[in-house]
């Protein structure tokens, strides 16, 4: 039986600005997710305060959401078997100078913060994040 599951991937602004988009969108297509949704947006700080609720209490977190509403980003909808656990491989380390050779982070990421992605950190928060930016 397999295990497909959905996971939200966000291109962040830094890579957007940069028009990194469609290389970061074939590394998950030739690593073989499917986007099965997607959308370039911006959004308000408000709505990156929301998005990121989890991270309230920790020191980073007014910088984040800053940063996650200073450009336009692209949020998809990745699917694959267990497209979470994948997904988070392939961005690699959230500090891209701990990130492994060939992640999207070690290939794109300028800093901690510049990561270039954002992938959910599992099945509950997923379909939490996917809910966010694509209620139907």
């Amino acid at each position: 039986m397999n295990n497909i599951e959905q996971t939200l991937s966000i291109i962040k602004p830094d890579a957007v600005e940069r028009n990194l988009d469609n290389e970061i969108k074939e590394m998950f297509i030739s690593n073989g997710f499917k986007i099965t949704k997607e959308k370039k947006i911006q959004i308000e700080k408000s709505e990156a305060e929301n998005f990121y609720k989890v991270h309230e209490t920790k020191p980073f977190y007014n910088d984040l959401c800053s940063y996650l509403s200073s450009g336009p980003i692209v949020v998809m909808i990745l699917e694959k078997e267990n497209a979470v656990l994948k997904n988070r491989e392939l961005m690699g380390a959230t500090n891209p100078k701990d990130a492994k050779e060939g992640t999207i982070r070690k290939k794109y990421g300028i800093s901690i913060d510049k990561n270039s992605v954002h992938g959910s950190d599992s099945k509950e928060n997923a379909k939490i994040e996917i809910d966010f930016f694509f209620k139907d």
